[in-house]
């Protein structure tokens, strides 16, 4: 490394800007772990979609990874514990190839495959540990033609633990009511006391590997693990609130087959006190982690899965997840990632859902790493769970960011609500309905400029037509909405019914805002309509489904051909980098 990096206290202290030196190191760094969207943009999430999951400032750039780790990674010289980490990945490589090679010539070629591989990226010492592991874990499983190793390890796993489960010694363990509860004078309390220790029992049990593994503990040992307090069981029950609070969805994302099971009752418990789940597993291999196929094959999983509702949708839309969200109250997502958390491979599906839920369960020394051992801060509070290797159970919450503001569905539905009322009045008066849609977060870095021409041209319009309501989107912005907010609260005025008038803005539009404005149209704006946006274009297809069932709608603007040129609306965003071929 030519240049002495700058200290980093925190993955929160890293910026763009501040130091070349550290923007080259950082430019290196995403291309090396893959983790750069314009190089890979339909396996990497977008800046627009990060920033579902994770709270990030102005030129702040997101390490997905703990503190500890990008520590490790800066330093000028090896650190000892990320080479025992590289270390651990290659013991788990060999062992991998050993036992699924087809014979010892294939064997010897693809172990000095990954050797060769292995040590291109021991020499960089640049790869976060767990992407180096997912590269291996790659080449062997494509190499060897496996899918999934480990399949009936996992199997037998979630059979151990499920016999172990319905042991009616476990259930008197799990339900025994602890004699301090006695003394508690008020019901309501006492009930939501009982709730909280069902649940702290399970989160023991499913952070048990020697459950559903050999040589089970006696149940002894096990109930005095039972009977031990947590101390912070407290954040548990704040993050869920009492009875008189509204219910939660909950976005749950487990660790291991085995576990697994214990994580079902815990959802169930979760169900019955009236919270939503949603639960994220892996979509392919990873040693005993559970995927998405598991709940769609493995025996004891369908059957604690019945009353789930599976979503194979990797891009859902934020209104079909709303939707499954009002008719189901248990869902089944594939997280989109072959690797242990790392928030630029999850799919549009799982930051969606985590846009969507009011608490992350994130079980699992892993899970905890990237979010609660990590500077960031998220969108939603986190609560982390795990047991160390000397048997402590670890319980912790981190709040989410202080600036994020969650708008619920019915927060949103009032605003449109609002608006379409507002509409309502203005037809009984004899007025006519106009909804304006322009190119407003498209061209990136003009949106105040975008905002301003908008304002300007309706302004003109106002003064232009008689008798004539129109509604400028630009006036209709809170604070904190982003792209899926807006578009969903846009589509519901759009559908309404109440729109005489449609238009779209044209490149006339614009030069006559620049005009009114006195000012030349600047070559970034030159040429530019509605049809650059993927937002309009989203809306053009509303627009014509609308027409469809009110023919009266005029649609004024360019011709509809020329919006399709351009991809569908994506996650968070107005524009994409291209068009696509007709």
């Amino acid at each position: 490394m030519g240049k002495v990096l700058p200290a980093i206290a925190s993955a929160r202290d890293v910026h763009w800007g501040e130091d070349a030196g550290m923007d080259a190191w950082l430019h290196h760094f995403k291309t090396e772990n893959n983790i750069e969207h314009l190089m890979n943009p339909e396996n990497v999430a977008s800046d627009e979609q990060l920033k579902f999951m994770v709270a990030l400032d102005d030129k702040q750039i997101f390490i997905p990874c703990s503190d500890e780790t990008l520590s490790c990674l800066l330093e000028e010289k090896p650190s000892d514990e990320l080479m025992r980490e590289y270390g651990r990945i290659w013991l788990h490589t060999v062992r991998l190839i050993r036992k699924h090679a087809f014979n010892k010539y294939h064997e010897r070629k693809v172990m000095g495959f990954c050797r060769l591989r292995f040590k291109t990226h021991l020499s960089s010492r640049i790869m976060i540990p767990s992407r180096l592991l997912k590269r291996m874990n790659s080449i062997v499983l494509t190499q060897c033609s496996l899918v999934d190793p480990s399949s009936g390890e996992k199997l037998a796993a979630n059979r151990n633990a499920f016999e172990y489960f319905k042991n009616p010694a476990t259930d008197r363990m799990l339900y025994s009511t602890p004699s301090e509860c006695m003394f508690n004078p008020d019901l309501r309390d006492l009930r939501s006391e009982l709730d909280i220790i069902e649940l702290i029992r399970l989160m023991y049990f499913s952070t048990m590997p020697e459950l559903w593994s050999a040589g089970t503990p006696s149940y002894l040992d096990t109930e005095s693990e039972m009977n031990k307090p947590c101390p912070t069981s407290h954040s548990l029950e704040v993050l869920l609130g009492s009875e008189k609070d509204d219910r939660k969805t909950i976005l749950f994302l487990p660790e291991s087959s085995g576990g697994i099971v214990f994580d079902l009752y815990f959802i169930r418990a979760l169900l019955r006190l009236g919270h939503k789940v949603i639960l994220a597993l892996k979509e392919g291999f990873l040693f005993d982690a559970p995927t998405y196929w598991d709940a769609m094959q493995d025996p004891v999983l369908l059957e604690l899965c019945k009353t789930a509702k599976m979503v194979p949708n990797d891009t859902i839309s934020k209104n079909l997840l709303l939707a499954l969200l009002r008719s189901h109250r248990f869902l089944i997502i594939s997280d989109g990632m072959r690797e242990k958390l790392n928030l630029y491979k999850t799919n549009v599906t799982f930051s969606r859902a985590w846009k969507e839920c009011d608490i992350v369960f994130a079980k699992g020394a892993a899970n905890y790493d990237n979010l609660l051992n990590c500077g960031h801060s998220f969108t939603r509070d986190v609560l982390g769970f795990y047991r160390k290797h000397d048997g402590t159970f670890v319980l912790e919450a981190k709040s989410r960011a202080s600036n994020i503001r969650k708008f619920s569905e019915e927060a949103i539905n009032d605003m449109a609500n609002r608006i379409i009322e507002s509409m309502r009045k203005e037809k009984q008066k004899g007025r006519s309905v106009m909804f304006y849609s322009a190119v407003i977060g498209s061209i990136p870095g003009e949106t105040n400029t975008a905002i301003k021409i908008v304002n300007t041209f309706v302004a003109h319009l106002r003064k232009r037509l008689d008798s004539a309501f129109i509604i400028n989107p630009a006036e209709h912005f809170e604070e904190g909405m982003d792209g899926d907010d807006l578009m969903f609260m846009w589509e519901q005025v759009q559908r309404s019914g109440l729109l005489d008038v449609w238009r779209f803005q044209t490149v006339e539009d614009i030069e006559t805002s620049f005009g009114l404005l006195d000012h030349k149209v600047p070559s970034i704006w030159s040429g530019k309509d509605s049809t650059f946006s993927t937002g309009c274009t989203k809306e053009m297809r509303i627009a014509l489904d609308v027409q469809k069932r009110n023919p009266e709608l005029q649609i004024i603007g360019p011709s509809s051909e020329k919006f399709f040129r351009r991809a569908e609306y994506g996650v968070g965003k107005y524009y994409d980098a291209g068009i696509t071929s007709m």
